[in-house]
């Protein structure tokens, strides 16, 4: 009769342990090699000719470029621009759309209704929404005519400081949406024991939302904030549409200064740029991740 050898444990183990790491990698590969090609090399380039004097000669000057930019007008323009809108717009998008999923929650009339407004502007394309947009806040549109209705003269809303505030509405109403979607999920996922016991103990609603459920909307919050800073770095789209490629100081953009150098072929500059607002992008989502994980680790604890 023959013998028949037992298999080591281990040994068939690690087999099958090799086995799926090897099958893992089959199945990630195609994404890597996909985030490879169009993220990180175009990335790498990006910094080689931040650091070379032009494409042609391709002399090293490493950080002259980055200092050329920082002393241009027009870029520190930009970037005082952007960083103004961001601090305005992006508080608003999170506290108005966290605002809007808590009176959701509630019984309300017209809930359907209220809530097919904000979602609209997902459905409408970007040109449609600035032609909304252009027959309100045209120096002949409707604005201008409920001012006149109440003794006010009229103004040029592309074209002064006011453009801001066009453009923060646009961003409000395009975004608040979306936003409102994400924090109506996170608020039907809370625990609705905590919830009861929390009533019970005859806590208050405002003790409720305060202690409770921020503490589990804190991932969501990250999530609504970041998605919202990107958000308003991209509404080159809307700004061009509405003003062309030079607008008024106010909405002269970091992204609208890219464009325009991108079109004079300035590729070190351009380069640069892209390179200081991606560090700047960087750090800002990490302090926010700091921030979430210190007031949401008792939470996951």
């Amino acid at each position: 009769m023959k013998k028949f050898k037992r298999k080591n444990p281990h040994t068939a183990l690690g087999k099958r342990i090799k086995r799926v790491k090897r099958s893992s990698g089959l199945f990630i590969a195609p994404s890597f090699l996909g985030v490879m090609t169009f993220f990180v090399i175009p990335f790498m380039v990006i910094i080689y000719y931040a650091m070379v004097d032009n494409p042609i000669s391709r002399e090293f000057v490493f950080l002259d470029n980055f200092k050329n930019i920082i002393g241009n007008a027009a870029f520190r323009t930009a970037v005082s621009n952007t960083v103004k809108f961001a601090a305005m717009s992006v508080p608003l998008a999170v506290v108005l759309s966290l605002l809007l999923a808590i009176l959701l929650e509630s019984k309300i009339p017209f809930k359907s209704q209220f809530r097919t407004f904000f979602l609209t502007p997902m459905m409408v394309p970007v040109a449609s929404v600035v032609l909304i947009w252009q027959v309100l806040f045209h120096y002949n549109g409707v604005a201008n005519d409920m001012l006149a209705m109440f003794g006010g003269g009229p103004i040029d809303w592309f074209k002064s400081y006011l453009g801001r505030v066009v453009l923060t509405i646009l961003f409000l109403w395009k975004n608040l949406g979306y936003n409102m979607i994400l924090f109506m999920a996170a608020l039907s996922s809370i625990p609705k024991d905590i919830l009861e016991v929390a009533r019970m103990e005859s806590a208050s609603a405002l003790q409720t939302f305060f202690h409770i459920k921020i503490r589990y909307l804190s991932s969501t919050i990250l999530f609504v904030t970041i998605m919202s800073l990107i958000n308003s770095f991209k509404v080159f789209r809307e700004i061009y549409l509405l003003t062309g490629d030079y607008p008024v100081d106010s909405i002269y953009m970091l992204q609208t200064f890219m464009n325009n150098t991108f079109q004079r072929l300035d590729y070190q500059k351009l380069s640069s740029a892209a390179v200081l607002m991606s560090i700047a992008m960087v750090i800002i989502i990490g302090l926010l991740f700091i921030v979430e994980n210190y007031f949401g680790k008792d939470v996951e604890g």
